[in-house]
């Protein structure tokens, strides 16, 4: 049994990796700012299911916010944080450039001040394919130079990972950087194509189509990657003298086109499409290499894409009915 701090615990991907680390018998500090990207209520009703377990902590606070930060914190027993906690987004970023860098690039300097003070000595940080950029060398690999960066939000990322290193050489802080691709299944965020698509099919709306449908994503469904998390935490906790860079993907990309046939078939709609140009900051493809992490600890994805969107589906239409 660990104390672990999870920051964006009410998204997403923390709200679900705190299930799971409360299922495995662990004591879970969660931090979430309830930032105004999307409602408020979504969020609760993500904590909704552990708020009340009696080894869930909840603290809302900016961890941008350094002095709120270290008092929050000061008397906390922590082993290790899993940081999950930042503005995302590709498109917003590129409208807000100086919110990213304070929710994403601030607050993970933050962090990494209150654990070298606390003497915390493990971190597990999600990063992003975004770091990727538009490269043509495919499948994705660790060892990419990753230094052209499209959007701020790829940016952010990429100078997060940089700062890890820099804590880990001087500080001799244990971290792995975690590149998450594209995560989908019940909870997604609702700005999020595989969301946004099935809330406009299922209305019978219009639904816009970036580009001719041939760009492609490495679609991970969220309990893979809550798995690689686990993994990558019970890596740190069992390893010294950790830097290491990882991607958390599914080794399968998805066409556009095929996405929304996926979704076609599990609502069993048609989808309206408007083809629109590509937007700003887009890449054409992503697709992870996951051998590192498969070597390092163990990780395999084992949820199809079609399986993974009728779940989606299924939740969507159950929080909706």
């Amino acid at each position: 049994m660990a104390n672990i701090l999870v920051t964006g615990c009410a998204g997403f991907i923390g709200s679900h990796l705190c299930e799971k680390l409360l299922a495995e018998g662990h004591l879970v500090l969660g931090i979430d700012n309830f930032d105004p990207f999307y409602d408020r209520s979504v969020k609760e009703r993500n904590l909704s299911g552990f708020i009340a377990h009696p080894n869930f902590e909840f603290l809302e606070l900016d961890l941008a916010d350094v002095d709120l930060l270290q008092k929050s914190l000061k008397n906390k027993a922590i082993d290790v944080v899993v940081h999950l906690a930042g503005k995302a987004g590709v498109r917003p970023s590129i409208e807000d450039p100086q919110g990213y860098i304070r929710a994403n690039i601030v607050a993970t300097q933050n962090i990494l001040d209150v654990m070298k003070e606390k003497g915390i000595r493990k971190m597990a940080f999600a990063s992003s394919s975004s770091v990727y950029g538009n490269t043509k060398e495919t499948p994705f690999h660790e060892e990419q130079d990753v230094s052209n960066p499209i959007s701020p939000y790829a940016f952010t990322k990429k100078a997060c990972e940089l700062i890890n290193y820099t804590y880990h050489a001087l500080h001799g802080l244990d971290i792995i950087n975690m590149r998450f691709f594209t995560v989908f299944g019940p909870r997604q965020r609702p700005d999020l194509a595989i969301h946004k698509f099935t809330k406009l099919i299922m209305n019978g709306a219009e639904i816009p189509m970036f580009g001719d449908g041939s760009t492609s994503r490495d679609y991970t469904y969220y309990e893979d990657t809550v798995d690689g998390i686990y993994r990558a935490v019970n890596y740190l906790f069992e390893n010294e003298k950790v830097y290491e860079t990882v991607n958390l993907g599914n080794n399968q990309p998805v066409r556009l086109t095929d996405m929304i046939g996926a979704i076609e078939a599990a609502t069993g709609k048609k989808a309206n499409i408007k083809q629109l140009p590509m937007q700003p900051g887009d890449v054409d493809i992503t697709f992870a290499n996951i051998e590192k992490a498969k070597a390092l600890f163990g990780y395999q994805p084992k949820y199809s894409f079609d399986e993974g969107v009728k779940d989606f589906v299924d939740w969507y239409r159950e929080i909706n009915s």
